[in-house]
């Protein structure tokens, strides 16, 4: 018990020394030097130990009234110098943290280092808030944030509506991502132009949601049509993501399936490759995207009707299936497949790995929630204008083709 608390002291000592070396270097000199340093934070530090060990949570309760008093005085000191409280209130932290160690060491740690990171990056971060940021962007950061921690915990997380289709939490989540994969995409195109930023986004993106990037993508192109080939590259750049997280799902849930799928998939991710290649190239050789401006970093109006659209989808799925009972395996993947196209997979491969199917027979119902995914995406892909969808469709169409192609004739790519 003693060796555990000598532990515990050390990461309080730890979170002290940390938090403190950064405010020693913003402590100046001379009569500008600020009251607390690199010990000041360490004996917070250690007294907020010290305080859980000798009487717990009140004592701890006094000791972070009694250095906050200390930290007002010094703040009341300087007062005319405008010195801010960020040193006064990481103080307070420091005592509070040191306490912490005592419960939950790793936890504390982790929260050091984040307030140190922040601390350090004062100047760049001050810089990002007043000078990159405007007025709409921080008010698009304040609907993400009220959209992903104050709605989301209040919607029903339950089926309902008609055939029990409808999961209000899961929509929501929907929304959720669209929103945050239009601010990812905003975040490249301010950071690296629109020429790369988009394709990036779209790439990255794709691991989370193709059938939502390309939503994305193509409401971009709708709003801003210079921007149309770099948007379009991202959205087919989101289609080869959707193959290799496909191949590294199912590797995970059944290996022997994915061994049947190589040929498909490999097919499907070559073309998409190429594809992306083809056009992602073509759209970087022009230099007519528009340069990328301060604004709006993603489209409530868009992320509500895209989660509508696939609310649409779930619930006419659901009314095939209880008009028409299950018509087998190959139409639940299809009707899967709508939605997410992993989702197919993995149900499939599921029953592979529970013995109830071989792995030869689950290549056909993969490709089936693939092609209707495909088919969905090529909904999609059309709301984004004539213009965008000529670009994206035929990549959608060639990995869809090259993957069936990859089934039937295994020898253009390999025995299974």
């Amino acid at each position: 018990m003693v060796s555990a608390d000598f532990v515990d002291i050390g990461a309080a000592l730890g979170v002290g020394l940390l938090i403190g070396a950064e405010r020693e270097r913003r402590k100046g000199e001379a009569a500008n030097r600020a009251s607390a340093g690199l010990r000041t934070f360490t004996a917070a530090s250690l007294a907020g130990a010290v305080a859980i060990l000798a009487g717990g949570a009140p004592l701890l309760a006094v000791t972070t009234v009694a250095v906050s008093a200390l930290a007002a005085l010094a703040y009341w000191r300087n007062r005319d110098d405008d010195p801010g409280l960020t040193t006064e209130i990481s103080l307070v932290l420091t005592v509070l943290l040191g306490g912490l160690c005592m419960r939950d060491p790793r936890l504390a740690a982790g929260v050091a280092v984040v307030v140190a990171v922040v601390l350090a990056a004062r100047t760049p971060l001050h810089h990002f808030v007043r000078r990159v940021l405007n007025q709409s962007e921080v008010a698009d950061a304040l609907v993400f944030a009220s959209a992903t921690l104050v709605v989301l915990p209040l919607v029903p997380d339950r089926s309902m509506g008609p055939y029990a289709a409808l999961n209000p939490h899961a929509i929501w989540i929907v929304v959720v991502l669209v929103l945050a994969i239009g601010g990812i995409g905003h975040i490249a195109v301010r950071w690296l132009g629109n020429r790369f930023g988009l394709p990036v986004a779209g790439l990255a993106s794709g691991f989370v949601s193709s059938l939502a990037t390309i939503g994305a993508m193509g409401a971009e192109a709708r709003k801003t049509p210079g921007n149309l080939g770099p948007a379009a590259a991202g959205a087919v750049l989101s289609t080869l993501a959707t193959t290799i997280q496909m191949a590294v799902v199912i590797g995970v849930v059944d290996i022997a399936t994915l061994r049947a799928l190589a040929a498909p998939l490999l097919g499907a991710g070559a073309g998409a490759m190429l594809y992306a290649a083809f056009v992602t190239l073509g759209a970087l050789r022009r230099a007519d995207a528009q340069q990328a401006t301060a604004g709006r970093a993603f489209s409530i109006r868009t992320a509500l009707t895209f989660a509508a659209l696939l609310s649409g989808v779930m619930l006419a799925t659901a009314a095939l299936r209880e008009w028409f009972g299950e018509a087998g395996l190959i139409a639940g993947a299809g009707l899967a497949g709508l939605v997410d196209a992993h989702a197919a997979a993995i149900s499939t491969a599921t029953l592979v790995a529970s013995g109830r199917l071989t792995p030869d027979d689950a290549v056909l119902p993969i490709l089936v929630g693939l092609s209707a995914n495909s088919a969905n995406k090529i909904l999609f892909a059309t709301a984004g204008g004539r213009a965008f969808a000529v670009r994206v469709v035929p990549g959608l169409v060639l990995v869809v083709a090259a993957a069936w192609l990859g089934a039937l004739a295994p020898g253009l790519f390999g025995q299974r």
